[in-house]
């Protein structure tokens, strides 16, 4: 069927008022429950999902890199004389007739169709036992993790879920190690997860802008919990001297420290072997 990117350019658009009115039924409806809330909102971000990809093909259509559009517009809807309009008008006809003449199967697909499903369908959201669909955390893992750490210490998994955000306990000289970066990594790589799966609508990239952006006034003001006070320069030095290799295994994450730290850290472990040796003797 001739015409195809316009064709392409209008069924685009269609969709895109279909779905910005099914988003709106659905928000319109109240959910039963918190488990039924929590469907709508999937519901609804699946359907801006659709939204956001249907948009990036119509800006790619309009914006016609390869001339198609401009190609076709010229062939089928313009003529080189006015009196030419009308039968470019009558031949574009025929084409559409003699396509659906020739496949009867094709039909026109009303909202009532395809995506209407979409506000039937139960949304596939992964949760462990212990997060109870959404309703707690389940810090095992990153539990396992910090009692096993030389950062951490021995405490019952509900003392650890009360305290684990409390990172100003943690010394200074702990966490300038690889160990406690990777386990500040876990932890945000599981709320992030978390908060996609339950709060679906959340804008995360906007609300890590404004955290951002606080942690970055807060600590111009030395007023991050944990480093209000960041030492004496003796302290600083100190601190920053202690490398302990026993937290590295790899020779790049040797590299990563540089060749000073790397010679202070041999160094120290040096004497501190030489010390241990003696002192047996």
């Amino acid at each position: 069927m001739a015409s195809s990117v316009l064709e392409a350019t209008r069924a685009a658009h269609e969709d895109l008022e279909r779905l910005e009115r099914l988003a709106v039924r659905e928000l319109q409806r109240d959910p039963a429950n918190a488990r039924d809330r929590l469907f709508q909102s999937h519901r609804v971000r699946h359907m801006l999902d659709l939204v956001v990809s249907t948009s990036d093909k119509l800006v790619e259509i309009y914006e016609d890199k390869d001339g198609a559009r401009k190609d076709e517009i010229s062939t089928h809807l313009t003529a080189p004389v006015q009196s030419d309009i009308f039968p470019k008008y009558y031949e574009r006809l025929k084409e559409i007739r003699d396509y659906h003449r020739r496949n009867h199967s094709a039909r026109f697909v009303s909202e009532t169709d395809d995506y209407e499903e979409l506000l039937k369908e139960e949304p596939a959201i992964e949760f462990t036992g212990e997060e109870a669909f959404g309703r707690y955390l389940d810090l095992h893992e990153l539990y396992n993790e910090f009692i096993n750490s030389k950062f951490g210490s021995l405490m019952e998994y509900s003392a650890y879920v009360g305290t684990f955000a409390q990172t100003e306990k943690i010394a200074h000289n702990l966490k300038a190690t690889r160990p406690y970066k990777e386990y500040l990594e876990h932890i945000l790589e599981y709320l992030m997860s978390f908060l996609y799966r339950t709060e679906p609508l959340q804008d995360i990239e906007k609300i890590f802008t404004k955290l951002e952006s606080e942690f970055e006034e807060q600590w111009i003001n030395g007023e991050v919990p944990g480093w209000e006070n960041k030492g004496t320069e003796k302290e600083s030095v100190l601190q920053e001297s202690a490398v302990d290799l026993d937290y590295y295994s790899t020779v790049e994450e040797l590299v990563e420290l540089g060749p000073e730290k790397l010679k202070e850290g041999f160094n120290c472990s040096w004497i501190e072997g030489w010390w241990h040796c003696s002192t047996a003797c």
